[in-house]
């Protein structure tokens, strides 16, 4: 299982929003393909390094090292990757930062101390800090209000096919040639981002980002603020302290299906397969439901969807054997990336384009702190509990967490004020063709 819960982009704000050209699904095609690529990379070297880290006989604080490694720095450089996204060209950012992560995975091919590893794996994830959020906040401008779900699970399809075939690929290649070759690979996939960079013709950030708003077109827009969105602000929240009570389970499965259960290696990798293939069922789905849809009604359904999740695994925690896992897992890796594209697009129809890197970075930074904090739950306690209690009470928390929002998030209703429409490559003067 690999609990998720991700924002992609946003949309829409207080001001006039410029009609402008259809969607552009070749820009949409083109960076998800680039996304799809570049995530198999990542994974294939995080795959490898850590079969590399325990063949050497590094132990599980290098292998730990590694991992907090490509994290860490997509939560501390999250507020700056996202200011920069929001001010930069979009074409600049991509493609200086998808060759300087592919000159960077060259040499990682080539280290051998531990120390190195981690500090090149730490530059890798500020590298992710900063083009998550520039293809993210791109999606908007490709695509119209109506589009935008369609868009989103074409995108969250890229990531879950790249999520599959990484380790997979990593096994097959470690096996075969060592650890230099995936990351070779790995190096190869980056320039992917930058090609794709060069490629989109939709564009935001840099000079068009700094234009006044011309005379007579009326009073700038009000500076945005999260608090000043209560929908937003309840939704978000959810999310996040939902990824807090529940991420603890991607530390505790493993136990749980390899001890408690009994299940094989093989069995393991086989559920973490169908959770991540459902959660592109379940985002398809869920695109087909956003469509027409207001905002308040997909905050409804995110939190039923959460509580659908932490149901789940209440149930899982009662299993008797380990195939019974396998249903659930279906159900569940559903529901998941229905969460996933559901506050993706919440959060595309309500933010501001002139701020949308910097919300989708600041967002982003609360889900990596809160998974970083349920694993480090997770971890500890398992050194005090049994693995089928703890998944019990992940599953609780999750329902708590729910039932704390549902009252929050009615009022946040009530209060909400009307967001203007996404229109298709326009959105407040940042973004642009060419």
């Amino acid at each position: 299982m690999s609990f998720t819960s991700t924002s992609e982009q946003a949309a829409g704000a207080a001001g006039a929003v410029t009609p402008s050209q259809p969607p552009r699904w070749g820009d949409v095609y083109l960076s998800s393909a680039a996304r799809a690529v570049s995530t198999c990379g990542d994974f294939l070297a995080a795959t490898a390094l850590v079969l590399a880290l325990q063949s050497r006989g590094a132990g599980g604080i290098a292998v730990a090292a590694v991992l907090l490694a490509s994290t860490v720095p997509m939560t501390v450089l999250a507020p700056l990757a996202g200011r920069l996204a929001d001010r930069v060209d979009s074409r600049a950012l991509l493609v200086g930062t998808g060759l300087v992560q592919a000159a960077v995975c060259a040499v990682l091919a080539y280290s051998t101390s531990p120390v190195a590893i981690v500090a090149l794996v730490a530059v890798l994830g500020a590298g992710l800090a900063v083009t998550q959020p520039t293809l993210g906040a791109l999606v908007p401008d490709m695509v119209g209000r109506e589009s935008l779900p369609r868009a989103m699970a074409v995108s969250q399809t890229a990531f879950g096919l790249g999520a599959l075939a990484g380790p997979a690929l990593a096994g097959v290649l470690v096996g075969q040639f060592g650890v230099r070759v995936p990351l070779l690979v790995d190096a190869v996939t980056y320039l992917a981002i930058a090609v794709a960079g060069l490629l989109i013709r939709t564009r935001r950030g840099g000079p068009a980002a700094a234009v006044p708003a011309a005379a007579g077109d009326g009073p700038p827009a009000p500076a945005w603020r999260l608090r000043s969105d209560r929908l937003l602000l309840a939704l978000l929240l959810a999310v996040v302290a939902a990824v807090a009570a529940i991420s603890a389970v991607n530390v505790i499965d493993v136990f749980f299906v390899r001890e408690t259960l009994g299940g094989s290696t093989t069995m393991y990798g086989v559920l973490g397969a169908v959770w991540t293939g459902s959660m592109l069922a379940g985002s398809w789905l869920a695109a087909g439901a956003a469509r027409g849809r207001d905002d308040a009604a997909l905050a409804r359904g995110m939190l039923g969807l959460l509580a659908g999740t932490s149901a789940l695994l209440l149930v899982a925690a009662a299993v008797p054997d380990v195939w019974w896992l396998v249903p659930l897992w279906l159900v569940g890796g559903a529901t998941n990336g229905g969460e996933n594209l559901v506050a993706g697009v919440v959060v595309a129809r309500r933010v501001p384009a002139e701020v949308r890197g910097r919300a989708l970075g600041a967002f982003a930074g609360a889900v990596n702190a809160a998974s970083m904090i349920g694993y480090a739950a997770g971890g500890a306690l398992l050194a005090l509990f049994q693995p089928r209690p703890l998944i019990a009470a992940c599953g609780v928390a999750g329902l708590v967490v729910v039932a704390a929002c549902i009252a929050p998030v009615a009022r946040a209703e009530r209060r909400a004020a009307p967001v203007a429409p996404v229109t298709a490559g326009a959105a407040a003067g940042p973004a642009r063709v060419g």
